[in-house]
């Protein structure tokens, strides 16, 4: 492995630390056996008869682990809808194994109870939220006349089009009971206090997990924008889409929350270990969006610049979260396309090595987190007979990369704040 693999391994391995879920909800939360402690809020817990924890996504075994860990046997029960292959042992806290990407029956089975449960809910209760990447798909809880699997089909037409995750989680918001809202209005009066991990780019609340628990600022309106952008539908849509409540909604009145990690923190983190292994950094930006090959050739243009003025050895990081249109039928996800098209556009341009990869360790329905190559992969892979164009042009980086060695794969990490984009210029 050269040196340089190694150290865009190393940085990387240090925005997942920095994004660990665990030690985010531990960074923020205290209980000294009175009074509960998140960020600035304090619940005085004798003045509560219950307290529920509930929530879904990639990271939110780990953060509900952490939530026992301060809480114990305070905790009266509660519901985490979570990926398949999560094996943490909690005591209080159910785990709901479920789908993702595409939402299943077992999902909806977890939403229904947790809705069941913030019904119950009342005025000397509080219900603890837990949510992070996933969530969207991992809560599906659809409007009649909406069926699951109409749900469904809308899900993999959202994932194949190209829309981007706002765009995706306005559409789920408005054909859902549980999202945008519902779950807060749901367990109105009791006051409820929301943890999230962000992957999604400029952090907003309403649109991690697509809000159950915050209130909405867009409508069914914008919704069907969406859809008829996409040319999407599915039978059932046009009569499920209703409205969520708003921003000054009264159930919102005892609602609060806290952002515990982001990509923000992860690239802050990534960008420390690559000075100190002695690199020049500059991080691009943590909210690139857009289309993967065109970012991805934004991103080499600027490392062509590096490399024409010497500025070297450098670092170039960027996070967020592009989006692919599928117009192929090979296999592969945004962070593999983006290495491919990352390297077809830089060409001989000098010693590079890129790695793109979803801190989830999930890069689309594959089992690698994303890939790294570098400037000698193309002569590779001419040796080998492999077309690096042909394989970009039917969506296939899976299948282009693993005859080289090239796939990061991680596993699932147990957290989610969107992509890495690591860029080495060595000297």
């Amino acid at each position: 492995m050269s040196r340089q693999r190694q150290h865009a391994l190393q940085i990387f391995r240090a925005a997942l630390r920095a994004a660990d879920p665990y030690q985010a909800v531990l960074s923020c939360i205290n209980f000294d056996g009175q009074i509960l402690r998140i960020g600035a809020s304090r619940y005085r817990l004798q003045n509560f008869d219950r307290v529920f924890v509930m929530g879904a996504g990639k990271a939110s075994a780990a953060m509900a682990h952490a939530i026992e860990r301060v809480l114990g046997r305070r905790i009266t029960g509660g519901l985490i809808n979570v990926p398949d292959g999560i094996e943490t042992r909690l005591r209080r806290i159910e785990l709901q194994p479920c789908g993702h990407p595409i939402p299943d029956e077992r999902g909806a089975q977890g939403a229904r109870r947790m809705l069941e449960i913030a019904h119950a809910a009342g005025a000397r209760d509080l219900v603890i939220a837990l949510i992070s990447g996933g969530a969207s798909a991992m809560l599906p809880a659809p409007a009649p006349p909406l069926t699951l699997k109409a749900k469904q089909q809308l899900t993999r037409a959202l994932l194949a089009c190209g829309a981007a995750i706002h765009e995706m989680n306005t559409v789920r918001k408005h054909l859902s009971l549980i999202k945008g809202g519902r779950l807060t209005q749901a367990a109105f009066p009791a006051r409820i206090h929301t943890l999230m991990i962000s992957d999604v780019v400029g952090d907003d609340p309403e649109v991690i997990g697509s809000g159950p628990t915050m209130p909405d600022p867009s409508s069914a309106a914008d919704a069907k924008r969406i859809l008829k952008k996409y040319g999407l539908t599915a039978p059932g849509v046009a009569a499920a889409l209703h409205e969520t409540p708003k921003p000054g909604d009264p159930v919102f009145a005892h609602a609060r929350y806290r952002i515990v990690a982001s990509n923000q923190q992860a690239i802050a983190a990534a960008a420390e270990r690559a000075r100190e292994l002695g690199y020049r950094t500059r991080v691009f930006s943590t909210s690139v969006e857009g289309e993967t090959r065109d970012v991805a050739a934004q991103h080499a243009e600027l490392a062509r610049r590096i490399l024409k003025r010497g500025w070297r050895p450098a670092c170039l990081l960027s996070g967020g979260e592009t989006t692919v249109t599928v117009r192929g039928k090979g296999l592969g996800g945004r962070n593999q396309e983006f290495v491919l098209a990352a390297i077809l556009a830089l060409g001989s341009a000098g010693p590079v090595t890129v790695l793109s990869a979803g801190t989830d360790g999930i890069d689309g329905p594959t089992d690698a987190a994303g890939a790294i190559a570098d400037s000698s992969t193309l002569n590779r892979a001419e040796a080998l007979g492999l077309n690096p164009r042909a394989y970009l042009g039917n969506n296939d980086s899976y299948h282009f990369f693993k005859p080289l060695n090239a796939l990061l794969k991680t596993g699932p990490t147990g957290t989610n704040v969107a992509d890495v984009r690591i860029f080495l210029i060595s000297a």
